[in-house]
């Protein structure tokens, strides 16, 4: 589609490729010329779902993750895919300081900062299958 522009990465869900994450949706958005607060805010979103989906989706074992983001006039698409155990109760997993791993001192906060940094997040999974956290941001209001 013209005036559309598409970036895939699929990766292990290793810690270490959280930041190499980060840093390639952050590099991919800077042709929407965003600020320093709107590619921040996009870096910290994508790195609390891939952060979700190593920790929560996988366990910390080691399987594949798929960022895929789509630029669409002013608007960041970012959709973050795991195939892990799923959520069962996505509107309580997404309650601010709801965690499954308080030993881990996990905070609770991902989804919060989620919805905090982008204009619309939303959330798909069906337990044993996986999950799909959709978010959308404008860039330049």
């Amino acid at each position: 589609m013209e005036g559309t522009n598409e970036l895939v990465l699929t990766f292990d869900s290793r810690p270490c490729n959280e930041g190499m994450v980060r840093v390639a949706v952050a590099a991919f958005c800077t042709q929407l010329n965003p600020t320093l607060e709107e590619v921040s805010d996009v870096k910290t979103a994508v790195s609390e779902a891939v952060t979700n989906a190593i920790i929560h989706g996988y366990e910390g074992k080691i399987h594949k993750i798929t960022v895929r983001c789509v630029v669409e006039k002013r608007s960041l698409m970012v959709e973050v895919r795991d195939n892990g155990i799923g959520i069962s109760d996505i509107k309580k997993a997404m309650e601010p300081m709801f965690t499954t791993k308080p030993e881990q001192e996990r905070s609770g906060m991902g989804f919060t900062f989620m919805e905090a940094f982008m204009d619309e997040v939303s959330v798909e999974s069906k337990p044993g299958e996986g999950t799909v956290v959709y978010m959308r941001k404008t860039i330049g209001r």
